[in-house]
């Protein structure tokens, strides 16, 4: 064969392992916690999308770290089949395809449907999974109240649409089940649930016995904790961006994220397979600006436009409320909404602790006679539970002080009123029926 004929067919082979469309790079190292591929720095940013080859099929991963020669990239999926070699390719920032159709519908963080019902129709638009949020100024103002149903909720921490609120509780004091029972509400056109770090049985229960007929209005995407830290860090942020295309529809949008704890913990796994250094109790500094830059993003958006109105719920390890993650926050939040387990421990559920519980946007929600009336309870409920030792000693005696002889008299009836079950029927005028309740007896 002549020269020119063997350099000719050498060429064609090479051109036939190139793709001429697609940049790639090559995996130089592998490790428990990312991949090292070369070829790619000068053409990739932080947080774009890259595929790897592996013996089972592609995966996917994120860009977590440049160097001058080579990035690190973290794999959504487990990656043991992935060797020295494989061909990573470029593609791009992560994005979601949401539609009407969604409504029903679970996902996971990737965007894919998880609940066996057949693909997903994606639409029109895609949405960038870390969007930035409307400019300040051009945003709606929050001063809309909406009802939640929720007794204790409506009455002393209501709330407004496009408020941002956090739910503070350990573990086991009825959390999950006040998220659902807000998740219930009618007041919004659509409802997002972020389960992010949950248990798998859980969600099934979560769908199928919680939501029950809200789940038709409702866009379920699911993290379980089972799945990478990847994964569990995604799942919230689509969670938003699914809300702001339904925002971005005039919409009116309950997000809910179960919980932003477990989003900082999968947002501290990534940070520091990155290198970077751990500061507070172990966080390091990229989450707190994480869990600040997503909360951002929920509330009104544009002028006339919808609004995302946000719970997020609070993990509190070891009931310690002044846990960086905690702390920070309770001061970013427009409200918190405070669970005790000692109320939990008597039998009153949801566990409220109203006296704890702050709505920042509560004159919104309050009548002037309304806010006269919630002071005068959570004096009276304060003072209650300040002398309950010195009671049950049996150094108080009943006549001599009329304030403390209608805290005894009346609170306890407050208490019982406040009581609610998930599948109680929603309050439609909590102070009307509050009134109705003590006036009985």
């Amino acid at each position: 064969m002549h020269a020119l004929d063997r350099m000719a067919l050498a060429v064609s082979a090479a051109a036939a392992e190139v793709d001429p469309v697609r940049i790639g790079g090559r995996v130089t190292q592998v490790t428990p916690s990312a991949i090292r591929v070369s070829g790619l720095s000068r053409t990739v940013c932080l947080g774009d999308l890259v595929t790897l080859s592996g013996k089972a099929g592609e995966r996917r991963g994120e860009i977590i770290r440049l160097d001058e020669t080579d990035v690190m990239v973290k794999p959504f999926e487990p990656h043991a089949d992935i060797g020295i070699g494989a061909r990573a390719y470029r593609k791009g920032a992560l994005t979601v395809h949401p539609d009407e159709s969604w409504k029903g519908r679970v996902v996971d963080a990737l965007g894919r449907p998880a609940d066996n019902r057949g693909p997903l129709l994606n639409g029109a638009e895609a949405m960038l999974l870390d969007r930035e949020p409307p400019q300040t100024l051009e945003r709606g103002r929050v001063t809309r109240p909406v009802r939640t149903g929720v007794k204790v909720i409506d009455l002393f921490t209501p709330l407004c649409v496009g408020q941002r609120v956090g739910i503070f509780a350990g573990s086991g004091v009825g959390k999950s089940t006040l998220l659902a029972m807000l998740a219930g509400s009618t007041d919004f056109d659509t409802v997002v649930v972020g389960l992010v770090g949950e248990r798998g049985r859980e969600v099934r229960e979560f769908v199928e016995d919680v939501l029950g007929e809200a789940l038709e209005r409702s866009v379920i995407v699911v993290a379980t904790g089972d799945e990478s830290a990847m994964m569990r860090r995604l799942a919230p942020r689509t969670a938003m961006s699914v809300a702001e295309y339904f925002r971005d529809l005039g919409q009116s949008v309950l997000l809910i994220i179960d919980s932003a704890t477990r989003f900082a913990h999968a947002a501290r796994d990534v940070s520091m397979a990155a290198g970077e250094p751990p500061v507070a109790r172990g966080y390091t500094p990229s989450v707190f600006s994480d869990l600040t830059r997503l909360l951002e993003r929920a509330g009104p958006g544009a002028r006339q436009g919808g609004a995302i109105t946000g719970i997020f719920s609070v993990l509190v390890d070891g009931d310690d409320h002044n846990d960086p993650v905690a702390d920070t926050l309770r001061g970013v939040l427009d409200g918190h909404i405070v669970l005790d387990r000692s109320i939990a421990d008597a039998g009153r559920y949801p566990a409220v602790n109203v006296l704890a519980s702050v709505s920042r946007l509560s004159q919104h929600a309050w009548t002037s006679e309304e806010r006269e009336l919630i002071m005068r309870l959570k004096a009276m409920i304060s003072r209650f539970e300040d002398t309950r030792d010195l009671r049950l000693m049996g150094g108080y005696q009943q006549g001599s002080d009329a304030a403390l002889d209608k805290a005894c008299l009346l609170v306890p009836r407050i208490y019982e009123f406040l009581r609610q079950d998930v599948r109680a029927r929603q309050s439609g005028d909590p102070f009307t029926e509050l009134a109705r309740a003590l006036s009985q007896g």
